[in-house]
């Protein structure tokens, strides 16, 4: 059968989109920092409605962290040449 064809397209497009998704993410960052400066604001004033939600909410990441976003690149790039020059082999 074809599987391991599907299979290796299947790898390649995960590669190439972890490659796309952290590269849009990298661009993203000065318009993420600000408008997590904006959010702040409008949480922190007094009587907000979205108050506590804020102060329940933990995790969420102002902008993405640089280190890590490149390195999930650079593994996607590998991941999708590898799949591709298999293809094509």
């Amino acid at each position: 059968m074809h599987y391991e064809d599907l299979l290796l397209e299947l790898v390649t497009a995960l590669g190439a989109a972890l490659f796309g998704a952290n590269a849009f993410a990298l661009l993203r960052r000065r318009r993420d920092r600000q408008e997590a400066a904006k959010a702040a604001v409008i949480r922190g004033r007094p009587g907000s409605p979205v108050r506590k939600q804020a102060l329940a909410s933990r995790g969420v990441l102002a902008e993405a962290p640089v280190t890590r976003t490149v390195t999930f690149m650079f593994v996607g790039l590998i991941v999708f040449v590898w799949g591709l020059a298999t293809l094509l082999a």
